[in-house]
C-alpha cells in the first residue's frame, strides 16, 4: 500500500480523532464517520478491527507506507525495551517529523516537501532524505536563504503544535538542537501502540 494521498477530513472523520501531523482542518462541520450511513453507524468493532485502526491511525499521521511501517515494527522489534515504544520513537525521528515539530512546516506532508527540495540542513549538510533518522546531539536548522522565506517565518510563528521537551531551540540562529530521544509524553496522537504490536505479532 503506497502512501496515503486522498481527503485528509475523512480520514479524521472515521477515526473521530485529530491527526496532527496529518492536516491543521478540523471535522467540526462533519463530526461523524463518512459515508452514506456515517451518521447512524452503530456497529461495534471487532479486535481486528480495533487493532487495525490503530495502526493505521499511527501510519496515517506519520505519512508512511504499509512497506515502510513493517520495516520499522521489525526494526522496533529488533531493539531493548518496550517494542510499542520504540515504533513510536523511530517515527518520531523522521527528519520530516521533526522539521514538523519544530515548526517549519504546519503538517509532515509539508515537513516531507521541505526536506524533498533541499530546504534542511542536519549538523551542517544538506539532507534531503525525509526518512532520515535524527539522533541526540543534531543540530537543525534550515539553509540560510531559505530562512528568509515568508511561509516558513509564519509557520514558525503558529506551528500546529508546541516544540517538545526532546528538542532545544535557538531562536535567534532557527535551528534546534536534538537534546534526547523522544519520551512517550513527547508523542501527540492518541494511539494504544500495544494494539499495533499486537495486531503484527504474527510477522514478527
Amino acid at each position: 500500500m503506497s502512501r496515503y494521498t486522498g481527503p485528509r477530513v475523512k480520514i479524521l472523520r472515521r477515526f473521530g480523532q485529530m491527526l496532527p501531523g496529518l492536516t491543521r482542518k478540523s471535522t467540526d462541520r462533519r463530526p461523524y464517520p463518512p459515508g452514506q450511513h456515517g451518521q447512524n453507524r452503530r456497529r461495534k468493532a471487532s479486535d481486528y478491527r480495533i487493532r487495525l485502526d490503530e495502526k493505521q491511525k499511527l501510519r496515517l499521521n506519520y505519512g508512511i507506507s504499509e512497506r515502510q511501517f513493517r520495516i520499522y515494527i521489525t526494526k522496533a522489534s529488533r531493539k531493548k525495551g518496550d517494542t510499542g515504544l520504540r515504533l513510536l520513537q523511530i517515527l518520531e525521528s523522521r527528519l520530516d517529523n521533526v522539521i514538523f515539530r519544530i515548526g517549519f512546516g504546519p503538517t509532515i506532508p509539508a515537513a516531507r516537501q521541505i526536506v524533498n527540495h533541499g530546504h534542511v540542513r542536519v549538523n551542517g549538510r544538506k539532507v534531503d532524505i525525509a526518512s532520515y533518522q535524527v539522533r541526540p546531539g543534531d543540530v537543525i536548522t534550515l539553509r540560510e536563504r531559505s530562512k528568509k522565506i515568508a511561509i516558513f517565518q509564519e509557520s514558525l510563528e503558529s506551528p500546529s503544535l508546541a516544540r517538545p521537551n526532546y528538542l532545544s531551540w535557538d531562536a535567534d540562529k532557527l535551528e534546534a538542537k536534538v537534546t534526547s530521544e523522544p519520551n512517550r509524553e513527547d508523542i501527540p496522537l492518541e494511539v494504544q501502540e500495544n494494539l499495533i504490536i499486537e495486531f503484527y505479532s504474527q510477522m514478527i
